[in-house]
């Protein structure tokens, strides 16, 4: 296997507004970022994927780029984007930036030429189509609920928007729009980035037919088989990686929603001449697979259905492609609520549980700002307090057709919101936690009071210094990045254990993810083998054994 810095690197994943807020307007900002990079290199993280920070009207909080070549103005200036990386560098902690080119914003100076008039230079930089019987041309539905279609009436057609309608899906189709997307990541490449996580990179290419798509439960047709892996999205990746990712010593990661393992080699085999690596989301929507309405359940996860994807993931991959692990990000909830236990007598344990699965896996790991002090789920139990325009649409689209019951859907909310990953940044016990002197864009979660990073940095048993240990195991030891993985206990309901091999390097992880205990036998290989880190402070690794409650540890030979 082909040795490379990205395979080697642990990512943390900012989110800006909500990171921290360097001059009292409620709102994270760069210069915000460049004030915590001492804590971000004291964690041990070697890259940083920052979401957008761009000019943008902030429909979907940045997703929607009014501008490529301007920072949003609540964040700061250019020259403050200049001097992040430049800080960043000097640390040795590179800097992705996340690139969002299936859509632009409807405020885009594109869009706006676009919807002028029929013949407009810049109108088939946009997905147009006439209405049919006076109508939509299809039957999609947007992935914030809705109508995937939306009609002007300046033009009397309807323009494509997989998103919000302030986001019109760009048409890559037009070989002009695709120099357009090459000569901008050019220009940020220039300045000295280091790489890009490419945001639903798997929708850019469209079924040119559209046809009407399957209707489930809800409302709308499912675009899915028509838009995501489309007919050209491979040719369209290796276009842009001959063009400009090959120019320079850059990792890119794609979010591919729905991708299968023969995908995935294709965008990112060791020689496939397209993406370093892929998110795939099927252990985050093992649940809704199965739910009526989707993500917008009351279910628990099923560890099993977890447990199997995640060893399938491994295994398929392994010498063919290369893994991006992660349990939360900025779209999902927080993993300790999720995956884990937030109840206090468990959160803690479970935290660092979750935190030993996936880093001892094979991929590049990723932690989603906030994940290494364990923070929770914020659990609004009121409308008025989620920003987050899918939760606020969802809601509304779904109580008012009498798909579901107003107080099931704010349970639903509370669980599987997308607000709950963007509560602010958790510093200390301060008013506002630490991450503003002004009033937070978006409510702080009352825990903050115990789970900060300030209390966490004093703690030599926090989650913080946890963390710190399992990274720097992966800095020290080749086995966790290039390691063969062999699973073990594959059909067991609670514990998921597995074997890396390199050479004559034997590393064991075991954890228990239930609140009862567990029993099981420690492989023979193992005898005499040495802890590298565990949660609970066993003492005894051998022969049959008893796990605690969410324990963890990982041994080594």
């Amino acid at each position: 296997m082909k040795k490379n810095w990205w395979k080697e690197s642990v990512v943390y994943q900012i989110y800006p507004k909500s990171f921290n807020d360097s001059n009292g307007d409620g709102i994270g900002d760069i210069n915000g970022i460049i004030e915590k990079l001492d804590y971000l290199k004291e964690l041990g993280v070697n890259v940083l994927w920052i979401s957008p920070m761009l000019e943008s009207p902030q429909d979907d909080n940045g997703y929607d780029i009014s501008d490529y070549r301007r920072i949003y103005k609540d964040y700061g200036t250019m020259d403050d984007y200049e001097k992040l990386l430049e800080e960043a560098h000097r640390r040795e902690i590179k800097v992705l930036m996340d690139l969002v080119v299936n859509h632009t914003s409807d405020e885009h100076q594109w869009f706006l030429e676009s919807k002028k008039s029929k013949d407009n230079p810049y109108r088939d930089y946009y997905i147009w189509k006439n209405p049919v019987n006076g109508k939509e041309p299809n039957n999609w539905g947007g992935c914030f609920g809705g109508s995937a279609w939306e009609y002007d009436d300046e033009t009397q057609m309807y323009y494509l928007h997989l998103f919000s309608k302030k986001q019109p899906d760009l048409n890559w189709e037009n070989e002009k729009v695709r120099q357009e997307v090459y000569d901008m990541m050019k220009f940020w490449c220039d300045k000295g980035i280091d790489g890009f996580r490419m945001d639903v990179i798997s929708m850019i290419s469209k079924d040119q037919s559209f046809p009407d798509g399957k209707v489930g439960s809800g409302l709308y047709g499912d675009f899915g088989p028509y838009c995501v892996h489309g007919p050209r999205v491979h040719e369209f990746l290796k276009e842009m990686n001959r063009e400009v990712l090959s120019k320079y010593d850059i990792m890119t990661v794609g979010e591919t929603s729905g991708v299968t393992i023969e995908e995935a080699q294709k965008y990112a085999g060791e020689n496939s001449g397209e993406l370093n690596m892929v998110f795939q989301f099927e252990h985050v929507e093992d649940a809704s697979q199965h739910a009526e309405f989707g993500k917008w359940t009351t279910a628990r996860y099923d560890f099993k259905a977890f447990k199997k994807t995640m060893i399938k993931w491994q295994e398929q991959l392994q010498g063919k492609a290369w893994n991006s692990l992660f349990l939360g990000n900025h779209d999902q909830p927080r993993s300790v609520s999720r995956f884990g236990n937030d109840n206090p007598a468990y959160r803690e344990i479970s935290a660092k549980m979750l935190a030993t699965c996936l880093h001892m896996m094979q991929g590049t790991p990723y932690v989603y700002q906030g994940e290494e002090l364990g923070m929770t789920n914020v659990y609004f139990d009121k409308l008025e307090d989620y920003r987050d325009i899918e939760s606020i649409q969802y809601y509304t689209e779904l109580t008012d057709s009498g798909l579901m019951n107003p107080d099931y859907m704010m349970k639903c909310l509370m669980l599987r919101s997308r607000d709950n990953a963007r509560t602010p940044m958790q510093w200390n016990d301060s008013e506002q936690a630490g991450f503003t002197k002004g009033q937070p864009w978006i409510k702080v979660n009352p825990n903050y009071k115990e789970i900060n990073a300030k209390s966490q940095l004093a703690d030599p048993d926090s989650i913080f210094h946890y963390y710190q240990k399992l990274i720097r195991i992966r800095k020290e030891k080749d086995i966790v990045v290039y390691g063969e993985f062999e699973p073990l206990y594959r059909e067991d309901d609670q514990i998921f254990a597995y074997i890396r091999r390199l050479g004559e390097e034997r590393l064991l992880t075991v954890c228990n993810f239930s609140e009862h205990p567990a029993e099981m036998e420690i492989p023979e290989e193992f005898t005499k083998a040495r802890c590298l880190i565990s949660n609970l402070e066993r003492k005894s690794f051998e022969g049959k054994i008893v796990l605690k409650p969410y324990e963890a540890f990982v041994l080594y030979k």
